[in-house]
């Protein structure tokens, strides 16, 4: 494959966007971004979600990126109304989250940031999720049989309350799940080239 000369870095904690990026058929090496995301209440959702991931890639210093060390970091984001959905940092924050979320459309992007010694790019994927009107019991059950604390918006559409709870999906399943694939592997093919 055109990037088996690349030393691949995956920024990123996430155990979903590793498994995402395993199945793209990438080797790669998982680097956690330690970064302190700061949010500009002023910015749009889609800069918002890119300006985060460039704030987890800008953490790593310039001698870091020895000759063919490519970068990826990303952050996704759910937004509901005017309002940008973190983490969940209790349980019944969480059930805040999914009652917002219930019977209503809400939005996902995931900002992707690449780099390298040379160029830094950044892009996102925005998709839309509706949800069917969930019972407090359905949440309940789901917040405590999932955990969900390390999502963002407090539900991973991959298990559970996505498979029971999402009506409609609107673009790309697997930026939802935390990474845009066909886009990535869209912007990888086009920044190695560059």
């Amino acid at each position: 494959m055109q990037f088996e000369n690349y030393h691949i870095i995956l920024g990123s904690g996430s155990p979903r966007r590793r498994d995402l990026l395993h199945q793209m058929g990438f080797n790669f090496e998982v680097v956690p971004s330690q970064c302190e995301e700061q949010i500009n209440p002023s910015w749009s959702f889609d800069y918002a979600a890119e300006q985060l991931a460039m704030q987890k890639a800008l953490v790593f210093t310039d001698d870091f990126f020895h000759e063919n060390v490519l970068l990826i970091t990303a952050d996704t984001i759910v937004c509901t109304g005017e309002s940008i959905l973190g983490k969940p940092g209790s349980r019944d924050e969480a059930l805040l989250m999914i009652k917002s979320l219930s019977g209503a459309t809400h939005q996902v992007i995931t900002g992707v940031c690449l780099r390298n010694q040379n160029q830094t790019t950044c892009f996102h994927v925005n998709t839309s999720v509706t949800f069917a009107t969930l019972t407090e019991e359905e949440i309940i059950h789901y917040i405590d049989h999932y955990r969900p604390f390390d999502k963002a918006g407090a539900y991973g559409i991959q298990e559970w309350i996505g498979l029971i709870g999402v009506a409609h999906i609107e673009g790309s399943y697997f930026n939802v799940m935390g990474l845009p694939t066909h886009r990535l592997y869209e912007e990888l093919k086009h920044f190695i080239n560059e």
